[in-house]
């Protein structure tokens, strides 16, 4: 089946065309970051109006890019929800009014089904069932996934996600926004053992994360400082910031792998990008008999081809989204095969 799928949940408006829900034809996707980069962080109204302008671009240049016309599409997937709602209108109403003139199917998917399925584009995808660590500026979740659309959910964030916590402490230092690669970068430079920043809920009994307290001890330990921050301060503080938020997430994350009696870990979304949290999964997997899996880096991100896996299943099932589907900016994973789409 050949689908193209459309992407704006945030601030990349993406589109993909994906046969048979495994092999990528292309991969478009058309980022915001200069836009919002001066405001500190992504500004809804801003999102959706870029969406509006980009959209039709983005999907012709799939389509170019990919080597197929409209007529050869055979469905659409579309990202249904969590995320910005006037962002997420964009793309359903675009890939609605598609459905319904070339009177082909649309599948409506959850965004981080699509991250946790990405693995499943790459040439060694893992076999279910397997745990899903989803961990990106809005997401840090652990679930249990024992096929398309049989989600449950371990554990998540009680206050910040991961890649929140990056974005403020980078606000917090000066460094700009979006601060994720960024800080990833200094902290090669500096030195992980520097300051004993706290690893909140690390010895929780469950699996659930916080990391507005981590947050809050940087801002302190910020504080202190009389003058300017000099440079090798500055990649301690992000060396040492890092490894924290690295080791609650690999400890947590295999704890629960043990706990569900998994063999593999997928680590999907855009934090899985982050070279300290790959390396440190690569390091501990063989000493916790587990097999680790990363999409590659141009499918961490928000983007369009990691829809493809899951709308390809729907709708080879017949399970095709009706034309009062609506954007959802709330949607829990484990609800999907119970919701419908």
């Amino acid at each position: 089946m050949l689908i193209l799928c459309i992407e704006s949940s945030c601030d990349e408006t993406s589109a993909a065309v994906i046969r048979d829900g495994s092999e990528m034809l292309s991969n478009v996707v058309a980022s915001q970051v200069d836009v919002h980069s001066r405001f500190g962080g992504v500004v809804p109204e801003l999102a959706s109006r870029k969406h509006v302008e980009a959209i039709s671009l983005v999907i012709n240049s799939a389509l170019q890019e990919a080597g197929v016309t409209v007529d050869q599409l055979e469905g659409i997937g579309v990202t249904r929800g969590p995320g910005l709602i006037g962002a997420l209108l964009v793309g359903l109403s675009t890939a609605k009014a598609m459905a319904w003139s070339l009177d082909i199917p649309l599948a409506a998917v959850h965004h981080m089904e699509g991250h946790i399925l990405a693995p499943m584009l790459e040439e060694d995808p893992p076999d279910f069932p397997f745990l899903a660590l989803a961990v990106s500026g809005g997401h840090t979740h652990l679930y249990r996934v024992d096929g398309i659309g049989r989600y449950k959910t371990l554990g998540q964030t009680l206050d910040d996600a991961a890649g929140e916590a990056y974005d403020k402490v980078a606000k917090m230092l000066g460094l700009g926004y979006p601060g994720g690669a960024v800080i990833d970068q200094l902290a090669g430079q500096g030195r992980p053992d520097a300051i004993d920043f706290p690893r909140p809920m690390l010895h929780k009994k469950n699996f659930d994360f916080s990391f507005s307290g981590l947050k809050t001890a940087v801002l302190q330990h910020v504080e202190k400082y009389e003058g300017a921050i000099d440079e090798q301060q500055l990649a301690d503080i992000a060396a040492s910031f890092q490894a924290a938020v690295v080791e609650v997430l690999t400890r947590k994350t295999l704890s629960a792998a043990k706990a569900e009696g998994l063999q593999r870990i997928v680590v999907a979304g855009g934090v899985a990008c982050n070279s300290g949290l790959r390396g440190r999964f690569q390091e501990l997997s063989s000493k916790h008999g587990v097999k680790v899996f990363f999409p590659s880096p141009a499918l961490c991100g928000d983007n369009a081809a990691m829809l493809g896996v899951p709308a390809n299943y729907y709708l080879e099932k017949g399970r095709h989204a009706d034309d009062g589907a609506n954007a959802l900016a709330n949607w829990t994973l484990d609800t999907v095969a119970a919701d419908g789409i």
